[in-house]
């Protein structure tokens, strides 16, 4: 039966973001088509999709597609009312610029072919595009700003320079997005998520949390990286703004999404007062400098009539709870 909502795909249906998506949909009244690889070496498990409720009552269909085969997402995307561009390839920071470059490129090819699909389909009313803050916060004069917001793109320039792939990615497909829906009249708008914490369905531990919770789980790479990102949002708030641009009339645009500025001080603070039982890298986080957040603005989003329902407290307990529960801490 279909959902009373309506059909809607959401590509990349395996991973952290796009299984909790897939799931509140699902209890939003939508019935949901998606996607995972379909190249044999990725062999993505999809336990966690179909031990869904609503998987049993047919209203979760699973196709394979991948970003290097475009025209694989024109069939789960006809008679779509609207689609949750989630999928993204998958980088190997062991491989040369040539290779970074190519996925770079399957990046922004996959992403115009999925929206190509949503033309051809005659039925999908709007695109809900996940980019990232990754799009936006590198920038070369950030300690002179007070906040980021949709206003401002990462330099791609700059991120060339350091040998920063996925930024430049989201960045660049991003900006093709955006062009191509403007040149051909097709509704879409694009969410821009700081790092993600909360709970997850996956069977394996997403390498997400990986980061967010470096100072349990991770290295001194990890730990690094962690300090780089100083805005956050919980998983659950996010998946609730996409469904949110997806219905609001008013969604126009580039929307950032981030409900929490933070230092890994903060983090550790905070989990060595509610988890003493956790061995936290001290060590590490003695190494690190850290310095002032600049803040992330939702301004626009939250104007538009979200709200979000989770604060730092709520994501990291629940992010913990999650890792105990699976067998991770």
């Amino acid at each position: 039966m279909e959902g009373e909502k309506g059909t809607v795909c959401v590509t990349g249906g395996a991973g952290y973001f796009a299984s909790w998506l897939i799931k509140k949909l699902l209890r939003h009244g939508y019935t949901v088509r998606t996607t995972i690889r379909s190249d044999p070496k990725f062999k993505e498990d999809i336990s966690h999709l179909k031990a869904l409720p609503e998987a049993t009552e047919n209203k979760l269909q699973i196709f394979e597609a991948d970003l290097e085969n475009p025209e694989s997402f024109d069939e789960v995307i006809c008679g779509c009312i609207g689609v949750f561009h989630v999928a993204h390839p998958s980088f190997d920071f062991t491989k040369s610029s040539e290779f970074q470059e190519q996925t770079i490129k399957t990046s922004i090819d996959g992403t115009l072919g999925i929206l190509k699909a949503c033309l051809k389909s005659k039925t999908v009313k709007k695109v809900v595009y996940t980019s990232s803050a990754a799009a936006a916060i590198f920038i070369s004069n950030k300690k002179d700003v007070e906040e980021i917001n949709e206003n401002m793109w990462s330099e791609v320039e700059l991120l060339n320079k350091i040998g920063r792939w996925y930024p430049v990615a989201k960045t660049l497909t991003e900006r093709a997005a955006l062009e191509f829906a403007e040149q051909n009249g097709l509704d879409l708008v694009t969410i821009l998520p700081s790092m993600i914490v909360g709970p997850f369905l996956t069977s394996y531990l997403p390498f997400s949390l990986t980061i967010s919770q470096a100072l349990v789980l991770g290295n001194r790479a990890t730990c690094n990286l962690l300090n780089t990102l100083k805005n956050a949002v919980h998983i659950d708030d996010v998946a609730s703004a996409q469904i949110f641009l997806l219905e609001c009339p008013n969604a126009k645009g580039r929307y950032v999404c981030s409900s929490v500025d933070l230092t890994i001080q903060d983090i550790a603070q905070f989990m060595s007062t509610k988890y003493p039982e956790l061995q936290l890298r001290t060590d590490l986080l003695e190494e690190l400098v850290v310095e002032k957040p600049v803040h992330f603005s939702s301004t626009k989003l939250l104007n538009l009539g979200f709200e979000f329902k989770y604060g730092f407290k709520d994501m990291y307990t629940d992010a913990i709870q999650c890792c105990k529960d699976k067998g991770f801490l």
